[in-house]
Protein backbone atom coordinates (compact mmCIF):
# COMPACT_ATOMS: atom_id res chain seq x y z
CA UNK A 1 0.00 0.00 0.00
CA UNK A 2 1.44 3.45 -1.10
CA UNK A 3 1.54 5.89 1.42
CA UNK A 4 3.35 9.41 1.82
CA UNK A 5 4.15 11.50 5.15
CA UNK A 6 4.12 14.98 4.16
CA UNK A 7 6.73 17.62 6.01
CA UNK A 8 6.18 20.54 7.80
CA UNK A 9 6.90 22.81 4.76
CA UNK A 10 5.80 20.71 2.19
CA UNK A 11 3.63 21.38 -0.77
CA UNK A 12 0.16 19.30 -1.00
CA UNK A 13 1.44 18.82 -4.96
CA UNK A 14 5.07 17.81 -4.24
CA UNK A 15 3.59 15.48 -2.10
CA UNK A 16 0.74 14.33 -4.31
CA UNK A 17 3.66 13.80 -7.31
CA UNK A 18 5.48 11.90 -4.70
CA UNK A 19 2.58 9.58 -4.07
CA UNK A 20 1.36 9.23 -7.80
CA UNK A 21 5.23 8.33 -8.41
CA UNK A 22 5.38 5.48 -5.90
CA UNK A 23 1.45 4.05 -6.91
CA UNK A 24 3.31 4.03 -10.58
CA UNK A 25 6.28 1.82 -9.15
CA UNK A 26 4.31 -0.57 -7.03
CA UNK A 27 2.05 -1.15 -9.91
CA UNK A 28 -1.32 -0.14 -8.43
CA UNK A 29 -3.09 1.24 -11.42
CA UNK A 30 -2.19 -1.88 -13.51
CA UNK A 31 -3.03 -4.44 -11.37
CA UNK A 32 -6.66 -2.47 -10.49
CA UNK A 33 -7.27 -2.28 -14.16
CA UNK A 34 -6.13 -5.65 -14.61
CA UNK A 35 -8.70 -6.65 -11.75
CA UNK A 36 -11.71 -4.29 -12.65
CA UNK A 37 -13.40 -7.11 -14.92
CA UNK A 38 -13.43 -10.79 -14.67
CA UNK A 39 -11.25 -12.90 -16.47
CA UNK A 40 -11.56 -16.74 -17.63
CA UNK A 41 -8.94 -18.88 -16.75
CA UNK A 42 -8.60 -20.14 -20.16
CA UNK A 43 -8.30 -16.57 -21.15
CA UNK A 44 -6.04 -15.84 -18.51
CA UNK A 45 -3.70 -18.41 -20.03
CA UNK A 46 -3.56 -17.11 -24.13
CA UNK A 47 -3.15 -13.46 -22.30
CA UNK A 48 -0.09 -15.41 -20.88
CA UNK A 49 0.99 -17.25 -23.63
CA UNK A 50 0.94 -14.09 -26.12
CA UNK A 51 2.84 -12.31 -23.77
CA UNK A 52 5.42 -15.27 -23.82
CA UNK A 53 5.39 -15.11 -27.53
CA UNK A 54 5.83 -11.43 -27.72
CA UNK A 55 9.04 -11.29 -25.45
CA UNK A 56 10.09 -14.17 -27.46
CA UNK A 57 9.98 -12.35 -30.77
CA UNK A 58 11.78 -8.69 -29.16
CA UNK A 59 14.52 -11.04 -27.43
CA UNK A 60 15.04 -12.84 -30.84
CA UNK A 61 14.63 -9.66 -33.09
CA UNK A 62 17.51 -7.84 -30.36
CA UNK A 63 19.82 -10.72 -30.71
CA UNK A 64 19.63 -10.57 -34.50
CA UNK A 65 20.53 -6.98 -33.99
CA UNK A 66 23.59 -7.05 -31.67
CA UNK A 67 24.77 -10.09 -34.19
CA UNK A 68 24.48 -7.90 -37.18
CA UNK A 69 26.61 -5.27 -35.10
CA UNK A 70 29.02 -7.11 -34.63
CA UNK A 71 29.61 -8.63 -37.59
CA UNK A 72 29.39 -5.35 -39.96
CA UNK A 73 32.97 -3.95 -40.11
CA UNK A 74 31.35 -0.49 -40.50
CA UNK A 75 30.92 -0.55 -36.62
Amino acid sequence: MAFVKIGENERFEGALRRFKRQCENEGLLREIKKRQFYESPSMARKRKMDELKRRKRVQISRSKRASFRRKSKYF
